[in-house]
């Protein structure tokens, strides 16, 4: 039995040799665990080992066992001294990663902000909503109905001559005004309705200081039973107040082929009158086209251009400072 004893102390020796090497160059946790197993698990290459025991002389039992326990104490103390060194090292990688240097200068992100034409829409809904409007969109490819006939404006009628307007070749146009809007929202809800139409408008306007090809309006509609003209002064004398503060207000007669009567109206600004919008009791021919009665209700609507309004607000002298897209301009605001 001497043979088998030398045997199996070679084999134990050469296990924890081999076991210690592995150990040491184990590079994760997870590694690492695998190696427990490996060597000390139930299963391990030290039980299978130690099965052999048995057959060993009731003498040299305890001379293997001894050195079985030794072995175990050894592999077991170096997995502990490889797991706390892996730890560390993980924890080190992670200050390593997550360090702020302080002195370092910081990493400027500039804030963006709302484009004065927004903020101008943004402004004018706010009042009206609070005024109990609802907010309404429609497409800016418009058919001729919804944008002349409807609105009381036939083929041949003169008022098609004010507004040049963009046609498209399937017989379609880009909406010259917003007040189409007006029209899809009436045909699909029934009075009393009140809404707030802002949006982007098309005409062939030659570009300068003042004008310009593409540019936005915002309208408003409201029809119930026993709207009067009076109640059209009283929301645009609100409105104009909360806009610009309280400034002279006048209203001068005008025309436009979807009100009547039709006004324009005027504030006095650094010292002279500026036209701001326009405005009108809603014609009846309008309302018969949605299919509303216009024995029982009446409407006003009234509308003015963003950029207008934006060039007031912002005292600008030139429209395509709105348009050039020039940092140095759109900071200011």
């Amino acid at each position: 039995m001497t043979g088998q004893l030398s045997e199996l102390e070679s084999q134990l020796k050469t296990l924890q040799t081999e076991a210690q090497q592995a150990i040491a160059t184990a590079d994760t946790l997870d590694a690492l665990e695998q190696l427990r197993i490996q060597y000390l698990g139930k299963k391990g290459q030290l039980s299978v080992v130690l099965k052999v025991m048995g057959k060993l002389d009731a003498g040299d039992r305890p001379r293997i066992g001894s050195l079985a326990n030794q072995v175990k104490t050894a592999l077991q103390d170096d997995l502990e001294q490889r797991r706390e060194s892996l730890e560390s090292a993980a924890i080190e990688a992670r200050l390593a990663s997550e360090t702020l240097d302080v002195t370092m200068p910081g990493v400027y992100t500039p804030q963006g902000k709302l484009h004065p034409l927004t903020q101008t829409v943004d402004r004018a809904l706010d009042i009206f909503m609070g005024l109990g409007y609802t907010v309404a969109q429609g497409p800016e490819m418009e058919s001729d109905y919804y944008n002349f006939e409807a609105l009381n404006t036939p083929d041949d009628h003169p008022a098609r001559d004010m507004q040049d307007t963009f046609y498209l070749p399937d017989g379609n146009l880009l909406r010259t005004h917003t007040s189409s809007i007006q029209i899809r929202y009436m045909e699909n809800n029934d009075p009393p309705i009140r809404v707030a139409a802002p949006g982007r408008v098309y005409r062939r306007d030659t570009v300068d200081a003042t004008h310009s090809a593409v540019f936005h309006q915002l309208e408003i509609l409201a029809v119930d039973k026993g709207l009067t003209f009076t109640d059209l002064k009283g929301t645009v004398k609100i409105f104009l107040k909360e806009m610009f503060g309280d400034l002279p207000i006048r209203f001068r007669p005008s025309f436009f082929p979807f009100t009547e009567p039709s006004a324009e109206v005027d504030v006095q600004w650094r010292g002279r009158w500026l036209e701001v919008l326009g405005c009108g009791m809603v014609d009846p021919n309008v309302l018969k086209a949605v299919g509303y009665d216009p024995e029982i209700y009446t409407g006003f609507a009234a509308g003015f251009g963003v950029e207008r309004f934006a060039m007031v607000l912002h005292q600008l002298d030139d429209i395509r400072r709105l348009y050039n897209s020039d940092l140095r301009f759109l900071r200011q605001f």
